[in-house]
């Protein structure tokens, strides 16, 4: 397989003959408000232009969307993607978001949907601590992760918008994957903490992982994310965690093996 880190939450998988693009936020730099209530509002999304041209990301067999927000479904997606493209939602309230936008071609994940054989399984998520669901878990809404099997490629895990959790220990148990995405940037909400993956988290996974490969996306692209490349790195490195973490620039590829 090949992973391409785009920016934020939006990637390039290129699996099992197929090209996917998974959470798209195509708009140019400094399109959208920065979200309300969260660190750095002052900053307009995305922070960062995308790497490459926006045609060059349209140019895939099917759209995964783990979930709805604004940064991983954009309004310049849901006008640039093409609407007979097969997209994959997490479920049926979802998938009418997604068609109200005019798309026709939706498939709505389970926990073994075939894909020109390619396995695709919903796993659960979590988008914040129990504190953050309890008082703002209406505004997070539901989220997921995906994971992705075929004999010939390595089983990735996507866990999507989420904090460690036992959602994400389970679906590690069950899969045992080979690579996991992570979203690590620490996006937060003031005074109730991250809604995503901070460093600890990230050092979480990799205990619970020993055997493999964590990448780690969803950073330096939206005001809300606190968590730096560098930081991460530096944080893995003391505690000697680096061995088995990518983490990609925008735009950087890699190409993974079984």
């Amino acid at each position: 397989m090949k992973f391409t880190q785009i920016r934020n939450a939006t990637l390039l998988i290129e699996y099992a003959g197929k090209k996917l693009l998974v959470d798209p936020m195509l708009a140019d730099k400094g399109t959208y408000p920065g979200f309300e209530g969260t660190p750095n509002s002052h900053l307009n999304n995305p922070l960062v232009d995308l790497p490459c041209p926006i045609e060059a990301l349209l140019d895939v067999d099917a759209v995964i969307v783990t979930h709805t927000h604004p940064d991983h479904w954009d309004e310049v997606a849901q006008q640039s993607i093409p609407k007979e493209m097969l997209i994959f939602a997490q479920h049926q309230a979802d998938a009418g978001v997604i068609r109200q936008s005019g798309f026709s071609n939706i498939r709505v994940l389970s926990d073994n949907t075939d894909y020109d054989g390619i396995r695709l399984s919903i796993t659960d998520g979590q988008h914040g601590s129990d504190e953050v669901m309890a008082v703002i878990g209406e505004r997070m809404g539901e989220v997921s992760g995906v994971v992705l099997a075929h004999p010939d490629e390595p089983t990735l895990y996507i866990a999507g918008d989420t904090v460690w959790n036992p959602f994400v220990q389970s679906s590690i148990e069950q899969f045992q994957p080979e690579i996991i995405v992570l979203n690590s940037g620490d996006a937060q909400v003031i005074g109730l903490g991250p809604i995503i993956m901070n460093k600890e988290d990230v050092l979480a996974v990799h205990e619970a992982a020993p055997n493999a490969t964590i990448i780690a996306s969803h950073m330096e692209a939206v005001n809300h994310a606190v968590l730096t490349r560098e930081a991460l790195r530096q944080y893995l490195t003391e505690n000697q965690a680096m061995d088995r973490v990518l983490i990609p620039a925008d735009g950087e590829s890699y190409l993974l093996t079984h």
